[in-house]
């Protein structure tokens, strides 16, 4: 019997934005000055949302916009949609047009083989199933998506996260993008003593301060709209940089520089597996940081090489892990923040990075881990960790490296979780939230409480503790119970 396919069944209604054009936004690719168009558009939630926040928004669905117009924009979604059809013939074309359509920057997503068994009962039906209401599902593997769409259209597609890329149809748009992601915030050094120069022009100085800051060395004149206006208040941009440094202390911007150039190397590290372009492919900015930092492109890719390489040596992996300044170490792991991922050594970041470019980033994962004995990295999520004195872990995503099968665990419905201890160990120096965890950390070593790490980490081992301890804890504190329960 042959089966029906109910197309008109895949549009689901959103209360929210759709993933892709949440990292979309996230990212910066979509703005008020940006066009956007939403290729199988659905119900057109997403179109909706978006005119709400002005930005330039069309879009064309076969069954629920019919009647609007394909047309180009910067930026084009293909949302789950070359999942959902069944023709494969159909689904290359479809994702030939939306390129066709992209002036800067294609989204594609579509649902992946992890998701299967969410799905239902499904029978096989051309590569894919027909669910059980009746629509078509190809669920792919992260990799045999980013390889379908680089052999249909010819390019090198970016992983942003499971089941989500980005195709670039400018390559230096593509440079920038990607090695903005591997560039660490640091806030602006603090003032140390005052200047009569800087207070005076403090608005010029602020916006070289904040450049410095961004990119760890000096601006070319094109690069900040008040170069001129330095060069006739305070003589030229070294000058002006040479009374930074004494108002503010030298040694900080020698910090944010190694820094600077550290990030560079992870993106040049990493770029490897996209294929790294040539000097010339690169947009300006990172050629002039490129001339900053390194002798030339070719010693840094040389640098990037061994950086790239070194995060295979299992030892050095180990060794990293055990000194790393942040992260919670086990004998075969350390765990850390996803915030504090730009405070690792750099051989660990791009150890992580090497997970990321496959996968790209998942969606609520909060703490990573770095595995020690094999090449495999987890991202883990433990809702309302910031909240919650010890949260339980309601799912992973394990990736191994040298397979790349990856696997997903769902914890969520587990009646006696895992949970977290000692939160701020996986935090970076300066989070905002690292004493408060701390001081609990302290007070419940105090009382005693961790004797025996063995029993306390899943949620009723934790309870038995508490309650033989007499203890409760109310937010992030912990409070004496008028009475002791023996176990």
């Amino acid at each position: 019997m042959r089966l029906s396919v109910q197309r008109q069944k895949t549009a689901i209604k959103r209360i929210e934005f759709s993933r892709p054009i949440q990292l979309a936004l996230e990212h910066g690719l979509l703005t008020q000055s940006t066009s956007v168009f939403d290729y199988g558009c659905g119900r057109g939630d997403d179109i909706r949302r978006l005119n709400q926040q002005g930005v330039d928004v069309d879009g064309w669905d076969p069954l629920h916009r019919p009647e609007s117009k394909r047309r180009s924009a910067d930026v084009v979604n293909l949302g789950y949609v070359v999942n959902v059809i069944e023709d494969v013939a159909e689904r290359i074309d479809v994702l030939k047009d939306a390129w066709s359509l992209t002036q800067k920057v294609l989204i594609v997503s579509a649902r992946l083989s992890l998701e299967a068994n969410r799905s239902g009962l499904c029978s096989p039906y051309s590569d894919g199933c027909v669910t059980s209401r009746g629509t078509f599902q190809k669920f792919y593997d992260q990799h045999e998506l980013g390889g379908w769409i680089d052999d249909v259209l010819d390019v090198k597609s970016l992983a942003i996260a499971p089941g989500i890329f980005y195709v670039f149809r400018d390559s230096e748009l593509r440079q920038s993008f990607d090695a903005s992601r591997y560039r660490r915030k640091t806030a602006i050094p603090r003032q140390r003593f005052s200047d009569l120069i800087f207070e005076r022009y403090s608005e010029l100085f602020d916006v070289l301060t904040g450049f410095l800051t961004v990119r760890g060395r000096l601006p070319d004149e094109s690069e900040i709209a008040v170069a001129d206006l330095i060069r006739e208040k305070i003589g030229s941009l070294p000058r002006a940089f040479a009374i930074i440094r004494k108002v503010t202390g030298a040694e900080q911007w020698a910090v944010i520089r190694e820094e600077r150039t550290q990030d560079l190397l992870v993106y040049l590290a990493l770029s490897r597996f996209a294929g790294r372009p040539r000097f010339s492919q690169l947009p300006r900015d990172l050629q002039l940081d490129v001339r900053a930092f390194f002798p030339n492109y070719r010693k840094a890719c040389e640098l990037a090489d061994q950086l790239l390489f070194s995060a295979g040596k299992r030892e050095l992996i180990s060794e990293s892990c055990r000194t790393s300044s942040v992260g919670k170490r086990l004998p075969d792991a350390l765990y850390l923040h996803a915030s504090a991922l730009p405070a690792l050594p750099s051989v660990l970041r791009v150890y992580e990075g090497c997970a990321r470019a496959y996968i790209g980033s998942v969606e609520n994962a909060n703490v990573i881990k770095l595995k020690v004995s094999k090449p495999q990295i987890s991202y883990l999520y433990y809702p309302d960790f910031e909240k919650t004195a010890h949260p339980a872990l309601a799912g992973s995503l394990v990736v191994p490296l040298n397979n790349f099968r990856i696997k997903y665990n769902e914890y969520s419905e587990s009646v006696n979780p895992f949970i977290l201890h000692r939160k701020e160990t996986l935090l970076a120096q300066g989070h905002p939230l690292r004493a408060r965890f701390e001081r609990l950390t302290e007070q419940e070593e105090r009382c005693g409480l961790y004797e025996h790490p063995e029993s306390i980490g899943t949620k009723d081992g934790w309870e038995r503790v508490l309650n033989s301890k007499g203890f409760t804890l109310s937010g992030h504190r912990l409070i004496k119970t008028s009475r002791t329960v023996t176990v």
